[in-house]
């Protein structure tokens, strides 16, 4: 009858130098990491299809100009320049079907 009890193994957060003892979720556990936003790329934010690029290697853009046109559920969607910079590559042409996510421009 002396059953013996699995030991819980806790886990340690510390949060604004506080240190928490707690039970991490498995969900938790197995998530992606953060990785912070790269203002020099550009990425799809639904996936779709390239209709129209403005934009040429080497051109100076400022914020705002408008790089492409991505076409999503039947809507056209103009990408336009988060910052000012110089075009480095574009990664993707006319007619090409992007994934959410998916790098489509990079800049100096």
């Amino acid at each position: 009858m002396n059953e013996k009890k699995p030991a819980i193994k806790y886990k340690y957060l510390n949060i604004d130098n506080v240190k928490y003892k707690t039970l991490l979720t498995k969900k938790y556990l197995s998530r992606k990491p953060y990785v912070d936003v790269d203002d020099k790329k550009v990425t799809a934010f639904i996936s779709g299809g390239i209709r129209k690029i403005y934009v040429k290697k080497g051109r100076s853009i400022s914020v705002g100009d408008k790089l492409l046109v991505l076409e999503a559920m039947k809507m056209r969607n103009d990408i336009i320049s988060p910052v000012d910079g110089i075009v480095k590559e574009i990664l993707v042409k006319v007619g090409d079907n992007v994934s959410k996510g998916q790098v489509l421009l990079e800049f100096f």
